[in-house]
């Protein structure tokens, strides 16, 4: 009885050991192909944009854009505009305060006008409690009730924002030039704004790197974002850009063109952001992207030499992480696929107008659309089938240990394995060797030392994080395709600390480009 389950137990092993180690390699391959693309542009723009010229900090980008407003305010035949900031918020009052104070702060002596857009619900007393709080310092927020109770969803919030921006246009006669994206518990950069109004109009979207925080008492849960993120927004999406896909919006520190969105909207009822969707910032951005003029991901140094983006704080519970994982694989991997399909150039886009023109001369490594847009849209929703090999080889490994202990009692004896599966074990190794050392150059890059030498266990802790959020993605799914309804599933953010320079926390030492 014991040799025929052992035998069983070895038969599963096997199959199991064979199905991880070819879909192992086949994402390495995956990987190690952003990997090259990204090394050959680095190397390209090394040798011919800054050959003879450095980076252009936000020193040199003022003054190559120079832009003097009070005489544009003079100017009858201009008109001004300012950008509007919306902020969407459901039981954010141990963040939105704080935020709203920061962005007062860092924007105070700002040239570039702006109005700040804070949605909330009537059923949340404490959140607009501390909105009217900071409004009494700031004239530029304003406070806008959704007309039913909490939560919806994100997107209906900004839809409200959206309605009550356009009443201001037409009451006050001024049209924004952009919607910014921000949530309740973001520190944006000062000199944000700068980059945002100088950029937009020549692109349809700009988007700044998001710069997570690693919570203190959490470095292995909430530092694990500053891994995936200091590699998406330092590579991933530099390489989307290169070879013309669309860039997807990470929904925080991004600009949108207003009349980009306006025409969007005509052919949406009205309402840009997608209600019934629960990654509606990635949907937008593909969209946009694959249509209009394009977005691009800026990166910049400010004066003190650090990366001007977004600095957020994520979830530092294992419960709260699952909870907002799920969110993304599911409006990503899931909805995402059902909504947005897959990149064809054929497809009928409402504000398509000079689709990428404007940057159509600028990468060499550009690909043919319909290749790169659906090779980008494969690996967005690869998570789900990811989450599942990795739990597949965690389980291999298990029956490995049980079946080396078996073998050291002389219950059974392992088969030798064949010379191919000896090989693609061997490149396999390689490629995820190869992915831990990226990860962690990147994480010296960005973060230093002390943070590198975290880039293996919080690899561990993801690979956990990903199989949990993918499966609660699925039954949310299965739930959704039954009549069940979106809401917002939103996730809780601690206490952000005041802002200071002790504790701005330095992010970014490497060249950025």
């Amino acid at each position: 009885m014991l040799d025929m389950i052992l035998h069983i137990l070895g038969a599963i092993q096997t199959e199991l050991l064979l199905f991880c180690v070819i879909w192992f390699l086949i994402g390495g391959i995956d990987d190690i192909l952003i990997d090259i693309i990204w090394m050959v542009r680095w190397c390209y723009r090394r040798l011919t944009f800054y050959r003879y010229n450095k980076p252009m900090d936000i020193r040199a980008f003022k003054n190559k854009y120079d832009l003097n407003y009070s005489d544009l305010r003079k100017n009858q035949k201009t008109q001004y505009k300012y950008h509007a900031i919306f902020i969407p918020a459901w039981r954010e009052a141990d963040v939105i305060g704080e935020m709203l104070n920061g962005c007062m702060r860092v924007w105070k002596n700002s040239t570039i006008a702006h109005r700040i857009y804070v949605g909330c619900y009537p059923n949340d007393n404490d959140t607009i409690t501390q909105v009217i709080k900071a409004a009494r310092f700031n004239p530029n927020i304003s406070l806008i009730l959704c007309k039913s109770d909490g939560p919806t969803t994100k997107a209906d919030c900004l839809n409200q924002l959206w309605r009550a921006m356009l009443r201001d246009e037409l009451k006050q006669g001024i049209k924004a030039k952009s919607i910014i994206l921000h949530d309740a518990e973001d520190r944006p950069h000062a000199d944000s704004l700068v980059i945002f109004d100088k950029l937009i109009g020549k692109n349809d979207i700009v988007q700044l790197p998001v710069i997570p925080i690693a919570a203190p008492g959490s470095p292995l849960i909430s530092g694990h974002y500053c891994d995936e993120f200091c590699e998406s927004h330092g590579k991933t999406m530099v390489v989307r850009e290169a070879i013309g896909a669309a860039l997807p919006l990470a929904g925080v520190g991004c600009a949108i063109e207003r009349n980009c969105l306006g025409r969007w909207a005509l052919n949406k009822n009205g309402l840009p952001f997608a209600g019934d969707s629960v990654a509606e910032d990635y949907e937008l951005g593909i969209q946009i992207g694959s249509a209009g003029r394009g977005a691009i991901l800026v990166r910049m140094k400010d004066n003190h030499g650090q990366l001007i983006g977004t600095q957020s704080y994520f979830p530092t519970t294992l419960e709260g992480s699952i909870k907002q994982k799920s969110r993304w694989v599911m409006g990503i991997a899931l909805l995402g696929w059902d909504r947005l399909g897959w990149g064809t150039e054929s497809r009928n886009q409402p504000i398509a107008h000079e689709r990428r023109s404007s940057s159509a001369k600028k990468y060499p490594l550009r690909l043919p659309y319909n290749l790169s847009e659906n090779w980008m849209r494969l690996r967005d929703r690869r998570g789900i089938f990811a989450a599942f090999t990795i739990c597949s080889a965690y389980i291999m490994l298990l029956l490995s240990g049980l079946l080396l202990i078996a073998q050291y009692a002389g219950y059974y004896n392992f088969e030798s394995l064949s010379e191919p599966m000896q090989f693609m074990m061997l490149c396999s190794s390689f490629l995820m060797l190869w992915r831990l050392f990226m990860r962690s150059a990147f994480l010296y890059y960005h973060y230093g030392f002390v943070q590198a030498c975290y880039a293996l266990p919080r690899m561990m802790i993801s690979n956990i994080i990903s199989i949990l959020a993918a499966r609660r993605a699925v039954i949310l799914y299965y739930k959704y395709c039954f009549g069940g309804s979106i809401i917002w599933d939103k996730t809780r953010h601690d206490m952000m600390p005041p802002v200071s320079d002790e504790n701005r926390i330095i992010l970014a030492y490497g060249k950025c480009e």
